[in-house]
């Protein structure tokens, strides 16, 4: 684990003095990503120890991956401020501090820890919202992203403090026991896990999330739908495998919200004009999902929640980074005003059409599984889900289409430039985000083991 970390510290305090900053901080990460594999093959069964505070198994593993792939993702899409000099190390830096931060929450054992590194995580994604975003707007994006997620963790703090003070012990590993009445147990156990659903975010607690990610530039979205999104789901994961039987007291009730919501938001992408906007809803109806999915309390669906946690990460960036591209060949996101692409340029447009097909779930893509996995660990409890099931996969193939035609077809805006559009740059991006979710399906057990 220190292989990982300590490049990472090194490569943040060489960022100053780096020529060609940007072009080395990329392929170091991904190098990183490549030499972390071998987190997945440990000589333990279950989880390695590297210190007393610090471990990974098969669910950190696969998540601090996913951190360093997307962080180069993010400097090599974010080409236009690097371009411009628009304070390009301070940029750089913020991505390599949020990357470290991220991958300490994956691999600490400390709950303390987990939860300072769980808010820390917070600052770096709000000061690239406020400093490199588009619009006046993003003072109140950052100011919803900053209510909504402090708000909901000072319970969490609360329950924290709890678990010390009865078990005596911060530590992740050690299965805990609750010695409350069961009124009691459960407003304990809904209090705690609201700061993961807040961050997921659950439908009814997700109005930050698009207002972010339409006023973030591109950096700060792929992060916020690849990873951060992610944290909520690894810390329910982890709080429900430290305490196997509190899921059945609440399940009921939050599988109902995310079925409605899962629902509702894909109506809702429907009736979007904005791409950024309609990305960042479909992400809510595919967090639904996975938290049905998720509070089955069983194994099959954590599977297939850290399977979908890799497949949409992958995804949802791309189609943002997407998206970008397209808002730097038409300079508007407006679905009336981003028409014809495919007639400027075929081979982006046949990227356009891999990428939505993954994100409704299409073969031969991880997204498939991990969809299947967890529909069927939701209607293995009841099977009564099938009908908001069938409704929500539905309307998502509905505003995939819906989003590839509107785009895709009609006649080109004159102010479109498409040679920055079919860059090797842009391409090289969609790319490298589609090829992780094409060849996991060959090796599942990679994100499926835990």
């Amino acid at each position: 684990m220190l292989k990982i970390i300590i490049p990472s510290i090194s490569l943040l305090l060489m960022n100053n003095t780096l020529s060609q900053k940007w072009m080395i901080t990329a392929l170091t990460l991904m190098a990183l990503t490549l030499s972390s594999t071998t987190l997945m093959y440990s000589p333990f069964p279950g989880m390695a120890l590297v210190s007393s505070n610090l471990f990974h198994d098969s669910l950190s593993a696969p998540l601090v991956m996913l951190t360093l792939w997307i962080s180069a993702m993010m400097i090599i899409a974010s080409q236009k401020i690097l371009i411009n000099k628009n304070s390009q190390e301070k940029f750089t830096s913020l991505i390599l501090i949020l990357s470290l931060t991220l991958i300490i929450t994956f691999t600490t054992s400390n709950l303390v820890m987990f939860y300072i590194m769980f808010e820390l995580s917070l600052i770096p994604t709000l000061i690239i919202i406020m400093g490199w975003g588009y619009q006046p707007e993003r003072l109140q994006a950052g100011m919803y992203l900053m209510m909504y997620t402090i708000t909901a963790s000072l319970p969490l703090l609360m329950s924290l403090m709890i678990i010390l003070n009865k078990n005596h012990s911060s530590s992740m590993i050690f299965n805990n026991s609750s010695t409350m009445s069961i009124l009691m147990t459960k407003m304990w156990w809904t209090m705690t896990i609201m700061a993961f659903m807040v961050k997921m975010p659950m439908y009814m607690t997700h109005l930050w999330l698009p207002k972010a990610h339409v006023e973030a530039p591109v950096a700060g979205s792929m992060i916020l739908a690849a990873v951060l999104l992610k944290l909520g789901s690894y810390g329910l994961l982890r709080m429900s495998y430290m305490f196997c039987s509190m899921n059945k007291m609440v399940s009921p009730m939050f599988i109902s919200i995310s079925m409605w919501g899962a629902f509702m938001t894909s109506m809702i992408c429907l009736r979007q004009t904005d791409t950024k906007s309609l990305i960042a809803y479909s992400s809510v109806g595919h967090m639904a999902i996975l938290i049905s999915g998720l509070m089955t309390n069983t194994l099959w669906g954590w599977a297939g929640a850290t399977a979908m946690m890799i497949a949409h990460g992958l995804v949802s960036s791309a189609m943002f980074s997407m998206a970008n591209m397209t808002y730097e060949t038409t300079h508007s996101r407006s679905m009336f005003l981003t028409k014809g692409l495919m007639n400027l340029v075929p081979s982006m447009s046949l990227l356009w059409f891999l990428l939505t097909a993954m994100n409704m779930a299409g073969p031969p893509s991880i997204n498939l599984m991990s969809e299947t996995m967890l529909i069927t660990s939701i209607l293995y409890l009841s099977s009564f889900s099938i009908i908001p099931l069938s409704l929500a996969s539905f309307l998502a193939a509905a505003y995939s289409l819906y989003l590839f035609t509107a785009t895709q077809h009609g006649q080109p805006s004159n102010s479109s430039n498409p040679y920055y559009y079919s860059s090797i740059r842009n391409m090289s991006i969609i790319s490298l985000h589609s090829f992780p979710v094409i060849l996991m399906i060959s090796m599942p057990q990679f994100i499926t083991m835990w």
